[in-house]
């Protein structure tokens, strides 16, 4: 279907962080949907301790926000884009407040973004008073599926995933689909189908990350030189989005800055030190590295500094959003950081609400991201996470 959903901002934000954001932006988000008007209070959330929880929501995750705390904004979709009805997707409405939510988390809460995330879901499942499964497949795919079966096996009415890959999702899409139960997937994709599989993607425009990176790089760099790559975890869009992006841009604004490395660090700092370590010693005039999350960008520093080199020698681009990267800029090792918000829990129960009410939700809902830059980091670091 094709109506007139879109989404508005009803959350205040703090000020100043609105860097590579469109000129005249409100700052608040609301899900509107085919008559359905459903306010949301963006509540950003602190860290949480990983964890695999099959228990109801309960003060085990801190839900205030801080005055630094960002929540997510969701871009209003291009007209005609497609959206999901509960009668399309063949369930039946139910009372959000009543029904109980699965959420599988992919990845070890080791890394600043899966905290946030994890936090972000429960805080939103405490405010509602809605019972909330939860379980964490340690990075580990195969756990993952099984993790989902059980949560269905557990009663789940809805369920919320942080795809560790997007391939190999059939045996929970089937069984999920044979019991009637809604899934919205957040951060990365699922290659299936919309609206028949799986109800929304809420998550950011990836390739659009890559291609502000490579605008930082080519500013950072002149638009000259040797860059390197840093890959995320192979298997899932975020990586190869991410890729695509920042390539396309350079080959288009930059023609003589050259990717002559390419080599995957996994999304992992440690990881990203070790392939940092190799790059300096076969490629030790590199001018730039792009790593494709804040935790490889910081295993760069790591082996950057241990090689002897300064801040600046050689410059770094990241996504993310991390309260270390974001120091990073002010320290002077790294030179921007492109934002990836992983406040979700809003959104995803928002999406959730509308849906079993009976209203329009969009299949894709794009996050608008930011970014940090040597004229914000220091003021606005207080909104990293």
């Amino acid at each position: 279907m094709k109506p007139n959903t879109f989404f508005r901002r009803i959350s205040d934000r703090t000020s100043g962080h609105a860097a590579g954001r469109a000129s005249g932006r409100v700052s608040a988000t609301t899900l509107l949907a085919a008559g359905l008007a459903a306010s949301l209070a963006l509540t950003a959330t602190g860290c949480a301790k990983s964890e695999d929880d099959d228990s109801g929501a309960s003060g085990d995750s801190k839900s205030g926000a801080s005055e630094g705390d960002a929540g997510q904004v969701a871009s209003s979709p291009s007209a005609g884009a497609d959206t999901c009805v509960i009668g399309d997707y063949g369930a039946k409405k139910l009372d959000l407040k009543s029904a109980t939510v699965g959420f599988s988390q992919s990845e070890k809460e080791a890394n600043p973004f899966r905290i946030a995330e994890t936090a972000s879901i429960k805080a939103e499942a405490d405010k509602r008073g809605v019972k909330l499964l939860t379980a964490n497949a340690q990075s580990q795919f195969s756990k993952q599926i099984s993790d989902v079966q059980d949560l269905i096996a557990k009663g789940a009415d809805l369920l919320v995933i942080a795809p560790l890959n997007s391939d190999g999702w059939e045996p929970v899409l089937r069984q999920a689909k044979a019991k009637h139960i809604p899934i919205v997937t957040i951060d990365r994709k699922i290659n299936a189908a919309p609206c028949k599989d799986y109800v929304s993607f809420i998550g950011s425009d990836f390739v659009e990350q890559g291609r502000r990176a490579a605008d930082r790089m080519i500013a950072a760099t002149g638009g000259k030189g040797e860059v390197a790559i840093l890959l995320g975890a192979a298997g899932n869009n975020v990586t190869t989005d991410r890729t695509k992006g920042f390539e396309q841009q350079i080959e288009k604004k930059a023609p003589d800055l050259k990717v002559v490395f390419k080599q995957t660090g996994e999304f992992a700092r440690e990881k990203g030190q070790q392939v940092t370590e190799q790059l300096i010693q076969s490629k030790p005039g590199i001018d730039g590295i792009y790593a494709e999350n804040d935790e490889m960008g910081l295993g760069a520093v790591g082996a950057l500094k241990g090689a002897g080199k300064k801040a600046g020698d050689v410059k770094i681009v990241t996504i993310d959003g991390t309260k270390n990267a974001v120091r990073g800029i002010v320290d002077g090792w790294i030179d921007g950081v492109i934002e990836s918000n992983p406040r979700f829990g809003p959104l995803a129960f928002q999406t959730l609400d509308t849906f079993t009410k009976g209203g329009e939700v969009a299949q894709d809902i794009v996050i608008e991201d930011s970014a940090y830059t040597k004229d914000n980091a220091d003021s606005d670091l207080g909104k990293a996470y």
